[in-house]
């Protein structure tokens, strides 16, 4: 499952997935991230009362959506592939310092160089994020 993570794009300061946990090649996936407390946008959302962004919750599920994506043994990964849209967002609580998000995802359909997933975040027991996103990488000759 460490080969799932080598699929991010992303540089360690933006990555929001700190280990896979379950992981059906291109189907789904769950993941966690724990807020560690030190991250340098905590600082000012919110001084005295951190809480996690809610914009990063998504993005979170959108890094082990594309995971799961880019290991499905019938498609290559697809080059460049980034967060293009997202739908039904849905923030339904907050996540603090100290807490660990479980991630969940599943891939729902595939277009072309386009996916869309659906996704949730908890913490512990209780929902705290849930949306629809859209992944697209580039198109394949």
């Amino acid at each position: 499952m460490t080969n799932a993570l080598e699929q991010l794009p992303h540089g360690p300061e933006f990555r929001f997935l700190d280990r896979i946990l379950e992981l059906e090649p291109g189907r789904a996936g769950a993941g966690e991230y724990t807020i560690r407390g030190d991250e340098p946008f905590l600082r000012g959302h919110f001084p005295g009362d951190p809480i996690f962004p809610g914009v990063l919750l998504i993005e979170a599920a959108a890094q082990l959506a594309g995971c799961v994506a880019q290991c499905d043994p019938q498609m290559p990964p697809l080059p460049g592939l980034k967060l293009a849209a997202i739908k039904s967002a849905k923030f339904l609580g907050a996540a603090r310092p100290g807490e660990t998000l479980i991630l969940r995802a599943s891939i729902v359909g595939r277009m072309e160089n386009l996916i869309q997933a659906a996704a949730s975040v908890s913490v512990g027991s209780k929902l705290v994020a849930q949306c629809e996103l859209t992944l697209a990488g580039a198109k394949r000759p």
